[in-house]
């Protein structure tokens, strides 16, 4: 089992960097930024993909990405550009995290649609145009939300491409079954809220099948040994919601290393 950090790109963007840095001396596997736009007011966020372009030159080992990008908002083709280009810039470590996307108000505050059956078709294609883009392929596709016949260059460091790791929460099947068609699923309890007991990571691993990463958020309450055996591949640490010195508190208990 693999230990990751994910966190908001809230805060100093030196410090963040410096956090990331500090991640990988102390033996963390991944670190992840949250990308959001507009959580609500008061809410201050950095851009996750320049402050990941800022890590990957800062780090060497540790792999990086996005937990999760909601592709709902966003255009596949430049989502896919700027996959590549970290995934170059890091000589091959990035991770894909996609999903529907929350809260709501990231799209109804810019005009658009927030209902969950539209962004998760929208999602589906869009997977299909990321996979193909980031394989180097070319992309002949007409369908009801993206019309495009491209082939983006250069590719991927990572061949045949990036892992994808697909947001799913427990026990929606239909997001599972979006996950097991790539590399993994990020899942979350039941409507999001909290991680997932042992028992429910069984019920995930039995949905999306054998060879699939199964990632969790870290529950302190559970041993990590009880989360290994139920199939977790890797185990997130970071803030629900972030509050006072949020970033003070992470780099003291990052320091020591991942809880395992």
């Amino acid at each position: 089992m693999k230990f990751a950090i994910s966190i908001p790109p809230a805060g100093d963007p030196a410090d963040l960097i410096a956090c990331v840095r500090a991640a990988e001396e102390a033996g963390w596997d991944g670190f992840f930024f949250w990308d959001h736009i507009y959580p609500g007011d008061g809410f201050s966020l950095h851009d996750p993909w320049v402050l990941l372009g800022a890590a990957a030159t800062a780090t060497s080992r540790i792999r990086l990405g996005a937990m999760v990008t909601p592709l709902a908002r966003r255009r596949p083709w430049k989502v896919a550009k700027e996959i590549a280009t970290l995934d170059q810039l890091s000589a091959g470590r990035v991770v894909v995290g996609v999903g529907l996307g929350t809260p709501d108000t990231e799209f109804t505050a810019f005009g658009e649609s927030a209902d969950r059956r539209h962004r998760a078709a929208v999602l589906d294609e869009a997977l299909a145009l990321l996979d193909g883009f980031l394989r180097g392929e070319v992309v002949d596709h007409e369908g009801p939300h993206f019309q495009v016949r491209a082939r983006l260059t250069p590719g991927c460091a990572q061949t045949p491409r990036p892992p994808i790791w697909v947001a799913a929460t427990w026990p929606h099947r239909r997001p599972l079954a979006r996950a097991a068609r790539f590399e993994g699923v990020f899942a979350l309890g039941r409507d999001a809220v909290g991680g997932l007991t042992p028992d429910q990571v069984r019920e995930v691993r039995a949905a999306i099948g054998p060879d699939r990463d199964i990632v969790v958020p870290h529950d302190p309450e559970v041993p990590t040994a009880e989360y290994a055996e139920a199939g977790v591949t890797w185990l997130v640490v970071g803030p629900d919601d972030p509050d006072g010195d949020w970033l003070g508190r992470l780099r003291t208990n990052l320091t020591p290393g991942p809880p395992t």
